[in-house]
């Protein structure tokens, strides 16, 4: 199924914000309820952010793609114009239009999570299993404290 046809399976009991400076705040809103750093996803120029409660369904629709860089820990991340998600407390799963730059390829990132609050780390898995942990610090807006 196409992250469109998941749009569209989902969007019916979805709480759905338009206009940039309302999405971006409804995005980090979000992470906030689930316990993510708000830092994790720096998209502009936002169209679109739905949410559906009761599946756990996200989908954020920007203008264009966005590459990002998180200077703390020196990784490239590029932003499709559609994401979308599963989201549950501390974690993102079946995640779609997140890349991140490793050595001389980009690399799906399918799930993002925090199993342990008091590690202080994030761990992004790829969808053939692999994963990598770093400091929750290096999303996080600035004066953002940890949970």
């Amino acid at each position: 199924m196409s992250s469109q046809q998941m749009i569209a399976s989902h969007r019916e009991n979805a709480e759905i914000y338009t206009g940039e400076s309302l999405c971006k705040k409804k995005s980090r809103e979000l992470l906030e309820k689930i316990s993510l750093p708000k830092g994790l996803l720096p998209l502009d120029d936002l169209i679109e952010v739905g949410y559906n409660e009761s599946t756990g369904f996200v989908w954020l629709s920007q203008k264009k793609k966005k590459d990002h860089t998180f200077l703390r820990i020196g990784r490239r991340v590029s932003y499709d114009t559609l994401v979308t998600a599963f989201v549950e407390d501390r974690r993102m799963r079946r995640l779609t239009g997140v890349k991140s730059r490793e050595l001389m390829m980009w690399i799906n990132i399918s799930e993002i999570y925090i199993n342990d609050p008091a590690s202080g780390k994030i761990t992004f898995g790829t969808p053939t299993g692999i994963s990598r942990s770093f400091p929750v610090s290096a999303f996080q807006e600035e004066g953002e404290v940890d949970k």
